[in-house]
């Protein structure tokens, strides 16, 4: 199997024989796509839940609203059909919750809600989730069978 990292910003789909792995998830959510029926998937390591918070706005991967299309047409020319995909979610935490104002929302939980709405606007169910606390993770998405490994310092891993 071949690892392909997955860095801040960025997406990656494949097939059958690789394995995607994004490291250090703190607010950032992962953005996990896979189609059982065709062994592909794919995924994106969003940074911002809009792009009216950044100046360059180029990157897809970058913003869930862009990130959900843009894996969608990737895994689509791997073979995926649209409404086979599956999502998951990672990461948003809230890693400086103590540091803010109370009841203001931290970045974790806002990149979460523009994950879910992007998911929703393409019509992607999301199966499972691992997401929120004040904890960072790392993902281990094999494409080939949809099994998704989330490590933490902490807390162990999990199969999600």
């Amino acid at each position: 199997m071949t690892d392909t990292v997955v860095r801040v910003a960025d997406a990656r789909a494949g097939a059958a024989g690789v394995r995607l792995v994004t490291l250090g998830l703190g607010s950032c959510v992962a953005i996990i796509l896979h189609d059982a029926t065709a062994q592909v998937g794919g995924l994106a390591h969003v940074l911002l839940p809009s792009p009216t918070l950044s100046r360059d706005r180029t990157n897809p991967a970058r913003f869930p609203e862009t990130a959900v299309p843009h894996l969608v047409r990737e895994l689509t020319a791997l073979g995926a059909a649209p409404e086979r995909l599956r999502a998951r979610l990672v990461g948003g935490a809230s890693m400086f919750a103590s540091l803010s104002a109370p009841g203001v929302a931290q970045m974790g939980e806002r990149n979460l809600q523009a994950s879910r709405e992007a998911l929703k606007a393409a019509g992607i169910p999301l199966v499972a989730e691992d997401t929120g606390q004040d904890y960072g993770r790392s993902v281990y998405f094999d494409v080939a069978d949809g099994r998704l490994e989330v490590r933490t310092v902490l807390h162990g891993s999990r199969e999600l």
